[in-house]
């Protein structure tokens, strides 16, 4: 066992010196990362995560959104680092058992850590958990049927991880539009790429304890939230009648939930947007256009995802001699 520690040190060594080379041309965060970061230390990386993500995507759909969730967790809390990786202890209450975190899938988790342990067998000590969970994000996309494009890489793993850091960090569903727009600027993100993000939910599924005020108590005069389409109220009530277990799983795109397409948009101007903060991009005229831009052409709303995909892979990102890169993803070094 000895021995076995001490072969690995100086692949740490060397893994963090060729980090450390490849950083110091530039001064410091998003600017490091680059789309071949790791060509000549570990050249096949996007294709060994590729197949770990394809492999997990056989075995169960809920791969994809669980991973882009995961994602867009990771980064709105500490920067893209995976930090919502990272395993609670008897010291510590990690980011994942914050309750806004405990509806993310399993298989989400699961996709990183197999990526990751197939990427060691080959590069050990080379690729951080945070870029792996980036790549997966982009692959999965691709999978659902949505565009291919490349990712910027070179994010080092964080090394805080604290339920308490997670709180006003994560928009809720009944956000207004200010509240939306006032969380993504403070990412850096601009309310192009808040509405592109949210078209993320053409995919996926919710709870019923997460609009049952929209269909049962949205005011003392309206019970029904009067922006949602009548029909489709009436869907949502006979899925989530009163007192039904609060974490029966609903679809967020009623239509294509299992495809990645722009028809999430089409669904708001319908009036059927599963959250009030969906809905709230259609009826506010702020956003109304680009509704309207995604719903009707699906090259304009693939187009501004990819990019503001790019832009939230470089919130917060640790680069250079920041953070670590973890052998294990649910772990510090």
């Amino acid at each position: 066992m000895g021995s076995k520690k001490s072969a690995r040190k100086p692949l740490e060594l060397a893994g963090f010196v060729v980090w450390v080379l490849l950083g110091l041309c530039v001064s410091k965060g998003s600017a490091q990362l680059k789309e071949n970061f790791y060509a000549k230390i570990c050249p096949n990386v996007e294709s060994i995560v590729r197949n770990a993500v394809s492999q997990k995507f056989s075995q169960t759909f809920v791969t994809v959104p669980g991973t882009l969730r995961l994602f867009f967790h990771d980064c709105f809390v500490e920067g893209c680092d995976a930090s919502v990786i990272i395993q609670s202890t008897s010291n510590n209450t990690a980011e994942k058992d914050f309750s806004d975190n405990l509806s993310l899938a399993g298989d989400g988790f699961d996709t990183v850590v197999k990526a990751k342990q197939a990427v060691e067998k080959v590069c050990p000590n080379t690729v951080s958990c945070a870029d792996i969970l980036t790549m997966a994000a982009r692959d999965v996309v691709a999978l659902a049927g949505g565009p291919q494009f490349n990712v910027e890489l070179g994010r080092r793993d964080g090394l805080i991880s604290q339920a308490s850091r997670v709180s006003g960090n994560l928009p809720k569903a009944s956000f207004t539009l200010n509240q939306l727009n006032f969380l993504f600027a403070s990412k850096g993100l601009s309310q192009t790429d808040m509405v592109a993000l949210s078209g993320a939910h053409t995919l996926g599924f919710s709870h019923c304890n997460q609009i049952s005020n929209r269909i049962y108590s949205f005011s003392a005069s309206t019970p029904v939230d009067p922006s949602l389409n009548p029909s489709y109220a009436t869907q949502l009530q006979q899925m989530c009648p009163k007192n039904v277990d609060p974490t029966i799983a609903i679809n967020i795109d009623p239509t294509t939930p299992r495809q990645f397409d722009n028809v999430y948009y089409q669904n708001l101007q319908s009036g059927k947007g599963l959250f009030s903060s969906d809905e709230v991009l259609y009826t506010d005229l702020r956003t109304r256009n680009a509704v309207n831009t995604f719903a009707q052409s699906s090259g304009a709303f693939n187009t501004a995802f990819v990019n503001a995909m790019r832009n939230l892979g470089r919130v917060g990102v640790k680069t250079g001699f920041q953070g670590e890169i973890r052998q294990d993803c649910s772990r510090f070094n």
